[in-house]
This record gives structure tokens, sequence and C-alpha cells, in this order.
């Protein structure tokens, strides 16, 4: 009798693969500070910034600690006109701040305070942007703010904005800005000691595309620059012309990838999943095996070979109608 296959199945692979230990809950009030404490004057006055805010046309309305880390806080109200986005961060939605500023205004009230950092007379809020473009949307003259002495904690800040859900678009500018914001101020170290702002080192390179094609349709490429892209030991300002390079390489990729796309709607074929299809068709590292990073050099010599030669007859409509389901992004250029 033949042998049974040696292949595993779809749920024996996924009961092989090992998994994240899962985060330990906290056990309930285990950490931080009391109500008392949070408030308690013994806190270490940042006595520079106050004045600074004063001197700024401001106003100190309070000091306390905040209650996770005990870090100082300076509960302030500053001159609207002190105040704006860092610059390195995402583009406003003007949808959202009319929207916000409809709610303010049936309210009569602002009752959200954005974060703030001084930055050379001025206040960068990393968090708070559609509050500012709302309240000057209603005329405001002042805007409350916790103001924090840390300038760097708005590189860092940037993981617990809320106010509107990022996409892959917003969140790569959003990272790139932040790095050009880094090269700047002349920070020094490796790119690998800034990761934990970065969040994902395809961010960097898709940013970086972004910023020279801005209908460029990352969606399609991110799965495999996930897989090739890691953060480099390289110093940052040094760093950031090798991303901009592979950022070029990219929207090479893409007229490549656009011609096939252009090539089957010629042939009837209409989907917003063209582009999506042609790059999972060329995309060899579906079938990797081994664990080792692949280069990223590479690996584009090779996707722009498959692009180069990709037979559009092999496409069929039935092949469309698998990707609508997928959860591959739509071609951005094709909605």
């Amino acid at each position: 009798m033949a042998a049974k296959s040696a292949r595993k199945s779809p749920a024996a692979k996924k009961a092989a693969t090992p998994r994240k230990p899962r985060r330990k809950k906290a056990e309930a009030k285990s950490r931080g500070l009391s109500p008392a404490e949070v408030a308690s004057d013994s806190v270490e006055y940042p006595t520079e910034l106050l004045e600074a805010v004063r001197e700024d046309g401001g106003e100190v309305l309070g000091v306390y600690r905040d209650p996770l880390g005990g870090h100082p806080v300076v509960f302030s109200v500053l001159p609207i006109d002190k105040v704006e986005p860092t610059p390195y961060q995402r583009d406003v939605s003007e949808p959202h701040v009319k929207r916000l500023a409809s709610a303010m205004e049936r309210l009569d009230r602002f009752l959200d305070p954005v974060i703030a950092v001084r930055k050379d007379g001025r206040y960068w809020t990393p968090n708070g942007n559609h509050r500012l473009h709302a309240s000057r949307m209603l005329g405001a003259k002042a805007i409350v703010a916790l103001v924090l002495p840390e300038e760097d904690v708005a590189y860092q800040i940037l993981a617990l904005n809320t106010e509107k859900a990022h996409n892959l678009k917003e969140r790569s500018l959003e990272v790139v800005r932040m790095y050009r914001g880094l090269v700047g101020a002349r920070r020094q170290g490796p790119e690998t000691a800034f990761a934990h702002l970065f969040e994902e080192p395809a961010f960097i390179t898709l940013g970086a595309a972004y910023e020279q094609r801005p209908r460029f349709s990352a969606g399609a490429y991110h799965p495999f620059v996930k897989v090739v892209e890691d953060f480099l030991d390289t110093p940052l300002e040094d760093a950031l012309p090798l991303r901009e390079a592979r950022a070029k390489r990219l929207l090479e990729l893409d007229d490549a990838v656009v011609a096939v796309v252009d090539a089957l709607k010629e042939r009837g074929l209409q989907s917003p999943y063209l582009k999506n299809l042609v790059v999972a068709r060329i995309n060899f590292l579906r079938f990797r095996k081994d664990g080792g990073k692949p280069d990223f050099d590479a690996t584009l010599d090779r996707l722009l070979a498959s692009a180069r030669k990709f037979n559009v007859d092999k496409v069929r409509r039935e092949d469309l109608g698998r990707m609508g389901g997928g959860p591959l992004e739509p071609d951005e250029d094709s909605v």
C-alpha cells in the first residue's frame, strides 16, 4: 500500500507554529501612583518650563505627576498661535476637523487637552492636531495643553494617538517625517537605536516612496517589503539616503507592475485588485521555505525581471474573483 503523504495539514502546521507568550495581566492596583501621590506637592517642579510658559504668554494651571510613571506634567493654557503640529506627523483630515469643530460648537466646550512639548519658543503637539485645527476653525484664542518637559516624548507619543486611525500611507509618511526630523536635529546613533519609534522598518522605505509618489499603492508591496526590510545598523544620517534609494527601486518596480496592469485592462480585465494580483504572481517569497532574511536589492532585481516578462495571457477573470475576497488592500489608483 502506498505510503501516506508526509505533508502536514494547515491545521497541523498552525499547531506546530510556536506562539508568542501571552502578556501576563498585571495585578490590580500594583503599579503607579495613588491619587494623593499624583497631586502631591513633593513633585519636582520643572521651574524653567513654568517660567517659559508664562514668558510665552501662557498660564500654568497646575503641576502633577502622571499616575503611571510619576513623570511631571504641566497643566497649562497656551496662546493658540504658539501651538503647531510636530513637523513629522500625518496630514490633517479636513472632514475629521469639520466634524470635530461641529461637535465642539454644539457642546460649547473644549474638554480634551492636547499634548505639547516646548520647542524654540513654540509648542509642538504630537497628539492633538485635529483638536488644534478645530479650535482655530472656531476662532479660539487659547488652547488647554498638558505640557511635557521632555522634548523626546514627542517622538514616542505618536503611538498613543487615537484621534483617527492610521492607514498605511499615513503611518509610513509619519515615520519618514519623524526620521527626517531626527536627522535634522542631528540625533546620534544607528537606525536600530530608534526602532521603537519607527515600529516597522518597512514604514521608512514606504514613506520615502510616498514622498516621491503620493499616489503610490504601497498596500500591494507591503507584504514582501516587511519580509526583506530590517532596521539598519547605520547612523541615521547615512541610512536615510539608503532608504531613499530603496524607495526609488520600489517605484521602479511599481512602474513595471503598472505597465502589466495597463496591458490587463486592454484585454478587458477590470478590478481594483489588478495590481495586487500582479504583485502576488511575481512574489516568489511566498514559496520561501528557509527562515533567512532575503536581500533587498536581490529581491527587487528578481521581482523586476518577473514583472517585465509577465504573461498577461495567463490571467483569467476567475483569478480576479478570487482576489476580491482576500485581505489585500485595493489599488489606490483604481478606486
